[in-house]
């Protein structure tokens, strides 16, 4: 269902949707014209992946934004282990069916970019651009256990031991489970103070302790060369691993390259090491401006 907020239609108007299996979905829309819905990663909310920059919208899109199941306002999934990428895309479908959208743009970062995939390559009609952003998974990488899940990589550490921080110890054990080692000096202080901020934001902390066990263990799509039956026009942005080892960059040039006519965008290398894209809400959503715009998704403007 849908609870449209008493805002004009230029304000965030407030979502609730069921899912199939009974978890409920907190989300916001705002603005008018095609829509473009917002897909966050592992243990973040619907804040971050724009960082709540307006550009989308100014711009005359109408941007749908969610916070995963378990994460943020959400409920928890009905069953523990139904955190895999099967469920979080039927969520996005759950999504689009409900706010009638028949046809969209998605933009995911890591989680939200797999799940974004998963969609795209089972509804390829439904899809009208991707925002591909800092992708992680990789099906070729051999099994590393939990830790890693099954090809996920995990330079924070034991995602095990990550989810067994944060139901013992709450935020602060999460933190104390926190590899650092694996950030860059000069990014450890910013890291930390935002992993806090965004475990904070979550009512439900262990069930996004669920997540973290189940979602790197899950397989949006079997190879990277199922990612050559994608026919949305595409934007793959990259960090440089200096400063988000996480999320290699060698690993985005090689979804780029599997994805008929995408474009790879990544920021300029240092030294300095530059704050990434997919942390900068503004240069991130420009990026989203100029695909929607390169590729005829046009914008509603208001009179």
């Amino acid at each position: 269902m849908r609870v449209p907020a008493e805002a004009s239609k230029s304000a965030a108007r407030t979502l609730r949707i069921a899912t199939p299996d009974g978890a409920t979905l907190a989300g916001e829309e705002a603005g008018e014209g095609p829509a473009i819905v917002l897909l966050h990663g592992l243990t973040a909310t619907r804040r971050y992946v724009v960082m709540g920059s307006r550009l989308l919208e100014r711009s005359g899109y109408r941007v749908v934004a969610y916070d995963a199941r378990g994460h943020g306002q959400s409920s928890p999934a009905p069953d523990p282990a139904a955190y895999g990428y099967e469920q979080l895309a039927r969520d996005l479908q759950a999504v689009l069916d409900q706010l009638g959208i028949a046809r969209a743009a998605l933009a995911g970062a890591s989680m939200g970019a797999h799940t974004a995939l998963r969609f795209a390559l089972a509804h390829p009609e439904r899809v009208a651009a991707l925002g591909i952003v800092t992708p992680a998974f990789d099906p070729a990488a051999p099994v590393v256990g939990l830790a890693a899940g099954p090809s996920e990589t995990a330079p924070e550490g034991d995602r095990s031991m990550l989810a067994r921080g944060l139901r013992e110890g709450g935020v602060d054990g999460f933190l104390a489970a926190y590899d650092f080692a694996a950030v860059p000096p000069a990014w450890r202080e910013t890291v930390a103070r935002v992993v806090r901020q965004r475990l904070a934001a979550h009512a439900h902390p262990d069930a996004v302790a669920d997540a973290l066990e189940i979602v790197p263990r899950s397989r949006p799509f079997a190879s990277l060369d199922e990612l050559g039956r994608l026919a949305a026009p595409t934007v793959v942005v990259a960090s440089r691993d200096e400063v988000d080892p996480g999320h290699p960059l060698a690993l985005a040039e090689r979804y780029a390259a599997a994805i008929p006519g995408a474009t790879l965008t990544v920021e300029d290398g240092g030294p300095p090491a530059r704050s990434p894209i997919a942390w900068q809400g503004g240069q991130l959503s420009k990026v989203l401006v100029d695909l929607l715009a390169e590729v005829g998704v046009v914008a509603h403007r208001r009179p």
